[in-house]
């Protein structure tokens, strides 16, 4: 029952990787569009596609956190009060992008879209590099098992810093390829190509950012390095080549299918952290059968997960495919 609330944590995980990370990925873009001349037609581009989808992405990480604190108690209490600041500053960066993205769909002011816009791109920056310096600090088993473990090491370390950096690479990655095809759906050619270039930059960044991690990993986390080149291998393998199909696929102007590629490649990468990590929940100690609630506990997490799906999953579904569609209501900037 814990390996199977460990792989229900792990589909949380990887949906809000890949949904809310390209959220956060579309915030950069914004940051880097330029002034309001030459940024106002891609800026308008990231507010229609994020706009109807942007709250719902967070869905996944109130579930990832629900998951944690009920099926693993002493797991979440290490963490929680191990990596209280990254965490804190990445809720407080959730809280501030979504109301800079809010308040910048119905601001009328010149000036204060500028405030608000500058809110919403620089905390999308901000909430995944601290989100990712907590994987990295988890995944270099700086978290102790009594938790309140050290509040600035904890974070701050190579490992931490390779998790935040990569974080953002791969966020601003997946909202390209995802703005690829929001472009070429509204056939707006020029977009399509701008994007299309802004994607294959981002994924050479993101192998250049893999290749420097592995030996920083190396020196830093040595049992996660040895791991993922080990027993993770063919997941490694498969995420490259995933990462690889969709860079042809953009070429070729298969947005569509490129947008599966890139997101499969994602989840095959937390599925490499994953593997490399097993059976520990906590880096390199705390097994998931020792860190998890009773087996009474997990049932219900089990029970919950399925409901959740039947009952809650055909909405999201539904919602993203009318967000596809263009059918829901895009207010312009």
């Amino acid at each position: 029952m814990s390996d199977v609330a460990g792989v229900i944590l792990w589909v949380g995980v990887v949906f809000y990787a890949v949904f809310g990370g390209a959220d956060f990925g579309a915030g950069f873009w914004d940051l880097t569009a330029g002034g309001a001349g030459r940024g106002r037609r891609p800026r308008a581009l990231i507010d229609a596609a994020v706009g109807p989808v942007w709250e719902a992405n967070h869905v996944w990480l109130i579930f990832c956190l629900v998951v944690l604190w009920t099926a693993f108690p002493s797991a979440f209490a290490a963490i929680m009060t191990t990596l209280g600041i990254p965490l804190a500053i990445a809720a407080f960066g959730i809280v501030v992008r979504g109301s800079g993205f809010a308040f910048l769909r119905v601001s009328t002011r010149l000036s204060r879209q500028r405030m608000f816009g500058i809110a919403f791109a620089t905390s999308s920056v901000i909430t995944p590099f601290f989100l990712g310096t907590v994987a990295g600090g988890i995944a270099s088993g700086r978290v102790p098992v009594g938790g309140n473990g050290d509040p600035i090491e904890s974070w701050v370390n190579p490992t931490s810093i390779l998790g935040g950096v990569f974080a953002v690479v791969v966020c601003a990655y997946l909202a390209a390829v995802f703005l690829v095809y929001e472009a070429n759906r509204r056939r707006d050619e020029a977009l399509v190509d701008a994007f299309r270039a802004r994607a294959i930059g981002a994924a050479v960044v993101a192998g250049v950012v893999s290749v420097a991690g592995l030996f920083v990993l190396a020196d830093d986390a040595p049992r996660l390095h040895d791991r993922l080149l080990g027993t993770a291998w063919p997941v490694v393998v498969v995420s490259v080549l995933l990462g690889l199909a969709a860079l042809v696929l953009l070429v070729r102007r298969a947005a569509a299918y490129a947008r599966v590629a890139a997101a499969a490649a994602v989840a095959a990468v937390i599925g490499g952290w994953g593997i490399a990590q097993y059976p520990n929940v906590l880096g390199t100690r705390f097994a998931l059968d020792r860190a998890a609630a009773p087996a009474t506990t997990l049932a219900w997490v089990l029970g919950i997960f399925v409901a959740a799906v039947v009952l809650i999953g055909p909405s999201l579904v539904w919602l993203y495919v009318l967000a596809q569609r263009g059918e829901l209501s895009e207010p312009d900037r």
